[in-house]
């Protein structure tokens, strides 16, 4: 028998946090915290029952590049057993009521892929993963014209610093749509690691910026938040200037590894990561279907 039902209280989202872990290891778990500041009206978070345990977790919610995101995780004692048919089907009537036209999902797995084709869905960009191994790292060399400094020297910096994210969201022209950060969403979720977050200025002018976030359940490894050059400054090394500067800090604060996802159309980043040391792990496929709206009531 399999039971879905929504995400209520806090040992239902205990629960949704622990089969996130256990579905996706290699991404920082969220906290219930950051789960409530989280909560809104399009947003639905699903847990899934069978014969009465706990078998896998949903997630239905407002995608950056437009439509809904929708995101079934099965254990994998679980699969093919309906479960994640049941969550996914859950999540798109949710996506659909909230008006959403379409739904993008992604699928690393052969099955998961399989999976993704099946419920309609096809693929429509990718998304890679780069992991970088943090040791010993060199001071970075100077860059003239240009001061560097941090978030955590001065908080001021990140809202500053919306105006080259802005550029460079736009420049990601996937074909799913370009990708649209609330500066709300951008001053709570970029650099929760305001120490290696860095910010190069041109006077008072922030022509560069540097992400890095915390991975909250090990504070060894961390991810990198956005990059982005102002473009009267790009194809001049600024990016990799920022990046060395972000991989020293990491090295002085027990980082030991780094994290960065890059997307399709966004080839000249991956090559600055590649020339840093950062080596491709993961190839993550993005899916999209077009929904079919829930007639009103009547």
């Amino acid at each position: 028998m399999i039971a879905v039902r929504q995400v209520e209280s806090n040992a239902d989202l205990d629960a949704w946090i622990a089969v996130r872990r256990r579905v996706l290891p290699n991404e920082p778990a969220t906290t219930k915290e950051q789960m409530r500041a989280l909560e809104a009206p399009a947003r639905l978070l699903l847990l899934a029952e069978l014969d009465g345990e706990l078998a896998g977790s949903g997630l239905a919610d407002r995608s950056q590049t437009g439509g809904a995101y929708v995101a079934p995780r099965i254990l994998p004692k679980h699969r093919r057993r309906g479960v994640g048919s049941a969550v996914l089907e859950r999540s798109l009537e949710h996506a659909r009521a909230s008006g959403f036209e379409s739904a993008v999902a992604h699928a690393e797995e052969p099955g998961a892929i399989e999976f993704a084709h099946h419920h309609g869905f096809a693929e429509s960009d990718r998304e890679v993963e780069q992991v970088r191994v943090v040791s010993a790292e060199p001071d970075a060399p100077p860059y003239d014209g240009v001061v560097f400094s941090s978030v955590a020297a001065d908080a001021t910096l990140l809202e500053r610093a919306y105006g080259i994210a802005h550029q460079g969201y736009a420049d990601l022209a996937l074909a799913t749509g370009g990708i649209v950060v609330p500066l709300e969403e951008w001053l709570r979720d970029e650099a929760t690691l305001p120490g290696g977050s860095i910010v190069a200025l041109d006077g008072e002018d922030v022509v560069g910026y540097a992400g890095l976030l915390a991975w909250n359940d090990d504070g060894t490894r961390a991810e990198n938040g956005l990059t982005a050059v102002d473009r009267a400054w790009r194809r001049r090394g600024l990016a990799t200037a920022l990046k060395r500067r972000q991989l020293a800090w990491a090295a002085a604060n027990g980082i030991r590894e780094l994290i960065t996802w890059t997307q399709t159309g966004n080839e000249g980043m991956r090559s600055v990561n590649e020339q840093l040391g950062y080596v491709t792990r993961t190839i993550s496929l993005r899916m999209r279907r077009e929904l079919v709206a829930t007639p009103p009531a009547e």
